[in-house]
């Protein structure tokens, strides 16, 4: 059987700036208005062409279909929705932290494994740490 060929990677770039207000609103099924109504509330910014346009992105088009869901399938407000996104922007910036210590850490015992010949350094107490 030949070899199947993966077709290659057309996903967009989530971050550039592409959609007009009116392709953006039909998306996402709302009115312009709306959408510029979510913009001086900072829920979703827009670029800006050099003609001052309104350019989203395909995030913005995410964030968006977002906001469409809570407010009108789970009923939160404007206000909920931009706490709901400050929480969530601030749980992913601490799990980066914490991703970035761990890494540390593990390179940092991977160093005292190197420099102790293998052995653990005393780090489990004497305790034989086999299951």
């Amino acid at each position: 059987m030949p070899a199947v060929k993966e077709p290659p990677n057309e996903s967009p770039d989530l971050d550039e700036p592409r959609y007009t207000i009116s392709v953006v609103a039909r998306l996402v099924s709302l009115h312009p208005q709306t959408l510029r109504n979510y913009e001086e509330l900072e829920l979703v910014v827009p670029h800006r062409s050099p003609g001052n346009f309104r350019l989203y992105t395909e995030r913005d088009v995410q964030r968006l279909h977002k906001i469409v869901r809570l407010t009108g399938e789970l009923g939160i407000n404007l206000a909920g929705v931009a706490v709901i996104f400050n929480l969530t922007e601030r749980m992913e910036e601490l799990q980066s932290e914490v991703d970035a210590l761990r890494a540390q850490l593990l390179r940092v015992r991977g160093q005292e494994d190197a420099r102790n010949g293998g052995r653990d350094g005393g780090r489990d107490g004497g305790r034989d740490s086999r299951p």
